[in-house]
């Protein structure tokens, strides 16, 4: 791992407002994009990418390296802005943001930007994925471990449940699901869409160990991943969000999940959030 110095809890929480402004003005400078499920996990990824993964920006491939699939694709901005503050790309590839020919796609392209381990886009596939690079790691004997976020709705695809009864029967203990549980999708409330709980029950069914924390708690979040490192199982981690974390108007309005915003709220959105730190 390149020589990195790892944030503490204030330091990160600075860092999570600074990726919740790239995110409004990404999806801004977009026209076209979703905001709502990559503000309700800005504060995940900025502890994973700030303090947990081991990671070496100046070398994307490092064998050694952890490995993170954003399964929930649709919410790259959170992924882009994490990967450019960390050295990844240049924080001035954000503004390119679904623009043709850039390597910020409306969804990850591992082969176009660096950093980005899975193609994502049809959700129920990050899993799969996740726990095919944690059999492979297992194989070849290697001690990386293997994150993966889920999107709560994401929940309702068949496809997760097969991966996860896959990570319990190969015992997969680098093996770390975070599920985002902000409790909205595409739609509606994933209440009416179809139900999921209980969601810590079914995980807990299938073999998973699983820890449930406040996904905004920035505290509770890095230690409870760092807790999660240590357990000799597949963990399930459901954080609770709210979807648009950080600008009140997006906050657990189903609008946002895909939308974006105009200047007037571009200009308010940064403001509360800039406003956050006082």
């Amino acid at each position: 791992m390149a020589d990195f110095e790892k944030l503490d809890v204030q330091e990160l929480k600075d860092m999570a407002r600074t990726i919740r402004q790239d995110i409004v003005k990404m999806v801004h400078a977009a026209g076209s994009g979703h905001p709502g499920g990559s503000l309700s996990a800005t504060d995940i990824m900025t502890a994973l990418y700030f303090n947990v993964l081991n990671l070496d920006p100046q070398q994307p491939k490092w064998k050694g390296r952890d490995r993170f699939v954003l399964s929930k694709g649709h919410c790259c901005p959170v992924l882009y802005s994490v990967l450019a503050r960390r050295g990844f790309i240049d924080v001035s590839d954000l503004t390119t943001l679904r623009k043709y020919g850039s390597k910020l796609q409306g969804h990850p392209d591992m082969h176009k930007c660096p950093g980005v381990e899975m193609s994502a886009g049809s959700l129920g596939n990050g899993i799969g994925c996740a726990v095919g690079m944690a059999i492979a790691a297992k194989v070849r004997q290697e001690d990386h471990k293997v994150f993966v976020l889920l999107g709560d709705g994401e929940c309702q695809e068949g496809s997760v449940w097969e991966a996860a009864m896959c990570g319990a029967h190969h015992q997969l203990g680098n093996l770390i699901a975070i599920v985002d549980v902000n409790r909205l999708q595409i739609l509606d409330t994933t209440d009416k869409v179809m139900k999921i709980d209980p969601l810590a029950d079914k995980w807990r069914s299938f073999g998973w160990k699983v820890l449930e924390i406040d996904g905004h708690d920035m505290a509770q979040v890095l230690d409870t991943l760092n807790y999660a490192k240590s357990i000799d199982g597949p963990v399930a981690i459901l954080a609770a969000t709210v979807k648009g974390k950080g600008v009140s108007f997006m906050e657990d309005v189903i609008k946002w999940h895909g939308a974006a915003p105009s200047e007037k709220e571009l200009g308010l959105a940064l403001s509360e959030i800039e406003g956050a730190a006082k």
